[in-house]
């Protein structure tokens, strides 16, 4: 057992066994199925009871939780708080007041069978493979995880390899939850391992793959999922843009763009990663951009304001994206340089300018402390540059007035839109959320993120019991003709008196007589 200090308070670290091999995935597997056959009967808002009783759980274990984040990430306290647990929390609240609503059965028109009564029911799908990643190890598994719950489903999570026991705490917290409200046992497993076990997850025979990571790894797992045509829900990586419009309120926008950059040391796929500012504004918020970035305190005491890069490899990534953009005439205004924090080599919060799209810093996701900023001539250009891009994950535009708000909204190629903010849209659960282009595609969140977990069956339900229907075997000699009779009726004829505008200074004509 490892030890760790957070808060002033020790908390043991748990035991991460070997890497599942494809028969160990394979029994956690059999045993979610198992739990999911008596799962897949409860009514939604039964299921509602086991998400409050996980966030009660979670709430519980709170100094756990965040002393495991910051071990296993180089997190700030406050991050492991506030952007994994409270996050995590109020998407449990949001699925355990809205899953019953959200699931009911929706009856839909008819056309013209009136005589039939039409709905779709929202099913679960089976079990769910959950494939978090590192950078957010308790929102982006506790949350999938949940609404798969919520669905109906049964999940076997596989957490990153470079955060193992924040996955361990999830499938505990869960499974304790489950005791609480009498739950099937095993409705949650939890497999761990580096990429050969996610693998065997895609290959396992799961219902669907939930995955969230960068995007080569994401095609791996696409790929591998083809061969089964097991369905995939794809959260992948961003290079998320801010466009500052010459109306903007500079000081907020500055302090939004320092914190969508730099927050878990700008390892966040909506992280604020490339900034495009007018020129008539530019200079002042380079200014107090510089300054703000120039006083973070980074580090690993509560009070720091900004942590560690997870690991070396990652760091390399982003020392080569700076020194590419510096080699092809960016110019550093403050930071750029190597420290060590929790033990982990880093970079510190750097701000760049005189950048370009030839460069990687401005192109490729960067996953880093990095805040480059260009000069634009106007918003056209900004949003021109904006879309200019392979990813579409998030985006922020600030400005003060409603019509180039309305614009730029409407332009601006991405899953979500935040004004006169950043990376906001995904503390709101109500709100789908998910990318376009390189940055996946399904949707988590909201009803959208429900619905991603159901089977939608479509029932067509005779309401009469009528002896025939008109187009049953041996078809009446008055179909064909009557057909054609009955559709330029209803269309037509039903057009022209709903509509009557719309048909004025023309003739209509049913089989070559005009239309009264």
């Amino acid at each position: 057992m490892t030890a760790t200090n957070v808060n002033g308070k020790q908390v043991v670290l748990r035991e991460v066994p070997p890497d599942a091999s494809p028969k160990e995935v394979g029994t956690a597997l059999s045993m979610a199925r198992q739990a999911f056959e008596e799962w897949r009967l409860w009514s939604p808002s039964r299921r509602q009871r086991l998400l409050r009783a996980i966030r009660d759980r979670l709430l519980d274990s709170f100094d756990e939780v965040v002393a495991t984040i910051v071990a296993e990430t180089g997190k700030v306290v406050t991050e492991a708080a506030g952007s994994e647990i409270v996050v995590a929390s109020e998407v449990l609240n949001y699925y355990s007041k809205e899953t019953a609503s959200i699931l009911r059965t929706r009856s839909v028109p008819s056309g013209l069978l009136a005589h039939k009564r039409a709905y779709k029911r929202y099913e679960p799908l089976g079990v769910i493979g959950v494939i978090s990643p590192w950078n957010y190890p308790l929102v982006l598994a506790l949350g999938p995880v949940a609404t798969a719950l919520a669905a109906g489903n049964a999940v076997v999570l596989k957490p990153s390899e470079f955060t193992p026991r924040v996955g361990l705490l999830v499938a505990e917290i869960i499974s304790a939850a489950v005791d609480d409200v009498g739950a099937p046992t095993g409705l949650v497993q939890a497999v761990t391992g580096a990429g050969a076990t996610g693998e065997a997850l895609v290959r396992s025979g799961v219902d669907k793959i939930a995955f969230t990571g960068s995007v080569r790894s994401g095609k791996a797992v696409m790929k591998a999922a083809a061969d089964t045509l097991t369905p995939v829900l794809l959260e992948l990586g961003g290079k998320d843009p801010m466009i500052v419009c010459k109306d903007a309120d500079l000081g907020r926008a500055a302090r939004a763009a320092v914190w969508g950059a730099y927050t878990n040391c700008g390892q966040t796929c909506m992280a604020t990663e490339r900034v495009y500012v007018v020129s008539e504004v530019y200079d002042e918020f380079v200014d107090r951009v510089t300054a703000l970035t120039a006083r973070l305190r980074q580090g690993s005491d509560p009070g720091d304001d900004v942590g560690a890069v997870i690991h070396e490899g990652q760091l390399k990534i982003i020392e080569s994206h700076l020194s590419d953009a510096v080699s092809k005439g960016a110019k550093v205004l403050t930071g750029g340089g190597r420290v060590e924090v929790a033990g982990r080599p880093s970079l510190q919060p750097t701000v760049l300018v005189e950048v370009d799209h030839s460069m990687d810093v401005m192109t490729e996701e960067t996953f880093g402390p990095i805040l480059p900023i260009m000069k634009v001539a106007d918003e056209d250009e900004a949003l021109r540059l904006a879309n200019d891009t392979r990813f579409g994950l998030n985006s922020s535009i600030f400005s003060t007035n409603r019509a180039t708000i309305d614009k730029l909204v409407a332009g601006i190629r991405s899953g979500s839109v935040c004004v006169n903010d950043v990376m906001i849209s995904y503390g709101i659960p109500s709100l789908p959320f998910g990318g376009v282009a390189e940055s996946g595609f399904g949707r988590a969140h909201g009803a959208e993120g429900l619905h991603e977990m159901s089977h939608i069956k479509s029932v067509a339900e005779d309401r009469y019991g009528l002896a025939r229907e008109p187009t049953w075997m041996p078809v009446p000699s008055w179909i064909a003709g009557g057909v054609k009779v009955g559709l330029n009726l209803r269309n037509r004829r039903l057009l022209a008196l709903s509509g009557r505008k719309r048909t004025r200074g023309g003739t209509l004509f049913i089989n070559g007589k005009e239309a009264k």
